[in-house]
């Protein structure tokens, strides 16, 4: 391995003081000696602008701004790369990056009697109850025979479904009520042709839920949340959506540090710890009958309220064409002997309810408007509350109060541009073009943030709630490891309802002379979360492509976005002309 790189970041660190009108400032890869086991890699960074750049002696491209990105395609093994500046009229700078390269092993069985590896699905820690499946793969010796949970057997997989090697075994358990002793003590135990054994406990804990633990729950802090299963991105878990705090919820099991919740027979869902206080034992599981509806309209809302006798947990959906609004409130049965609508209902053309399961209670509401203008469900006592926005009247700027979101500050930095411009900034630039334009037009603007501050997510939902805008945009600026070939512009929404505010937003961006990166859907950032008001998060283009950067950090191109942005919101409203 390389060993001199420290020195030769002392050197450039001279250097660079020594002539301070010829450098290299390198944003990726962050340090001189690099670990890959991909072959492929970039450099991206900076230099003077008018500096003429190499690498290993080769001419590279250097834009206007001064930054460059640069593809390499490494053989394994140790390399070393030399940039170097230099200016016509004389002097250079050198700055050198070592990779050592070493692609993964390939899967290759095991040659002795021994276990590698066991993964349990789901991973980590469980708590279970009965009739929940536990599945496990093992790595080990193959050709043997394979077992766990008292005699369980495992199957080996055929090498052409494992990977192209031998002794990889699977099988799966349905837990049983009496299977606590047998679930502390998990161990796989493999036995060679010759009878020899070698076994290993299962490396997470496994444990029945105790009859004597409290199996209901209720929700806790701001904006607690159910997710659908337990897959994970950089966003977390798939959400279902934004629950009421001091929900019911009949929890079985937990996965780490996720409770199970089972919403009805044929529905589960999990939750954070965090956001459940557990009930002592005792508890009813929650289940109630609906009673009557009421159907009002009051102010700029119209109003569904639907009587339980619980604090049920729920989900929603938005529908276009038709457009509607879709509730299922899980563990109640019908009891709904009328269903009063007044006639000062602006915006609700009509409600009606099936029973789709004995324990699932879905409630239609269609709406006379083609485009939903955002709706909010919560509870008053335990009467669950849908209370449906009407749509702006006349539907122009002058009469709408917008919030605009600039992403990441203070210490969230966000993504790094060639030339070092972080995405925090720029995000605030185009913000405030944005607001001055809105503002021109009559519109009320609020703003999440308004300097550099750390602003995380539950406060700016808590300030979004709070101010109740029409709309809401937030503004980021992309990234992407390969800072050459990905470039462009794109948006995105959580909700099919509010997908017109993100496309027509779109549709105004790429007319910048911006690549078409797209209008993304069900998309799972915490502001598309709410179903308040139609939202949509814009990329506006990616900092870490040159081409890109270069016009992002003009101001007048910062300006264009902002007026692009407007001219999408304005497009949206052409859209949402009232229905008489």
């Amino acid at each position: 391995m390389w060993l001199i790189a420290p020195l030769l970041l002392a050197i450039s660190a001279d250097a660079q003081i020594v002539q301070p009108n010829i450098f290299i400032r390198i944003t990726q890869p962050r340090k001189n000696l690099v670990d890959v086991i991909d072959s492929r890699q970039y450099i991206a960074g900076s230099t003077c602008k008018a500096c003429v750049l190499t690498l290993n002696g080769e001419l590279v491209k250097v834009y206007p701004t001064g930054a460059f990105a640069i593809q390499l395609d490494l053989l394994p093994g140790d390399t070393m790369f030399n940039l170097e500046a230099s200016l016509p009229q004389g002097g250079k700078f050198d700055q050198r990056l070592y990779y050592h390269f070493v692609p993964p092993p390939p899967a290759q069985a095991d040659t002795v009697l021994t276990i590698s590896s066991i993964i349990t699905y789901p991973r980590g820690n469980l708590e279970l109850s009965p009739g929940d499946i536990i599945r496990i793969r093992v790595k080990g010796l193959p050709g043997c025979n394979a077992q766990w949970l008292d005699h369980q057997p495992l199957y080996e997989l055929p090498p052409d479904q494992a990977g192209g090697i031998g002794g990889i075994y699977q099988g799966e358990y349905t837990v049983r009520k009496n299977d606590s002793a047998l679930l502390e003590h998990a161990a796989v135990t493999l036995t060679d042709s010759n009878g020899q054994q070698v076994s290993r406990r299962c490396p997470y804990r496994l444990s029945l839920i105790a009859a004597t633990m409290p199996l209901v729950g209720m929700t806790i802090g701001p904006f607690p949340y159910l997710v659908y299963g337990l897959g994970k991105d950089r966003l977390g878990a798939a959400k279902m959506g934004y629950l009421d705090t001091a929900v019911l919820l009949h929890i079985t099991g937990m996965v780490n540090n996720e409770y199970k919740v089972e919403l009805s027979a044929d529905h589960t869902a999990y939750i954070p710890a965090e956001n459940v206080q557990l009930l002592p034992p005792g508890t009813f599981v929650p289940h109630a009958l609906t009673a009557s509806w009421d159907v009002y309209g009051q102010g700029r809302f119209d109003y569904v309220k639907v009587g339980l006798g619980e604090k049920l947990p729920y989900s929603s959906d938005e529908q276009p064409d038709p457009s509607r609004i879709i509730v299922n409130i899980y563990g109640a049965s019908s009891n709904t002997s009328w269903i009063t609508q007044m006639l000062n209902v602006r915006e609700i053309k009509s409600v009606y309810y099936e029973q789709p399961e004995s324990d699932v209670f879905r409630i239609y509401i269609e709406l006379k408007h083609p485009l939903c203008w955002g709706y909010r469900i919560y509870y008053e006592g335990t009467s669950l509350v849908i209370q449906v926005k009407h749509p702006p009247e006349p539907a122009v700027l002058s009469h709408l109060r917008i919030a605009i979101d600039p992403g990441h500050g203070g210490s969230n930095l966000g993504a790094l541009s060639p030339t070092g411009v972080y995405e925090k900034e720029l995000t605030l630039d185009v913000a405030f073009d944005l607001k001055a334009d809105l503002e021109k037009a009559g519109a009320a603007v609020f703003m999440t943030r308004t300097n550099d501050i750390t602003l995380d997510m539950i406060p700016r939902l808590l300030m979004l709630q709070k101010d109740n805008p029409d709309l809401m945009v937030s503004i980021h600026m992309n990234a992407s490891a390969d800072p050459i070939h990905i470039r462009g512009t794109s948006t995105y929404y959580r909700y099919p309802g509010f997908r017109p505010l993100s496309k027509a937003i779109y549709d105004r961006m790429v007319q910048l002379g911006l690549h078409g990166f797209g209008n993304i859907g069900s998309f799972n950032f915490a502001l598309n979360g709410p179903t308040d008001y139609p939202n949509a998060l814009v990329e506006a283009l990616f900092i870490t492509n040159p081409g890109d950067e270069m016009k992002i950090l003009d101001p007048a191109f910062r300006q264009k976005v902002a007026a692009a942005i407007m001219a999408g919101i304005q497009d949206y409203l052409a859209l949402s002309q009232p229905v008489p």
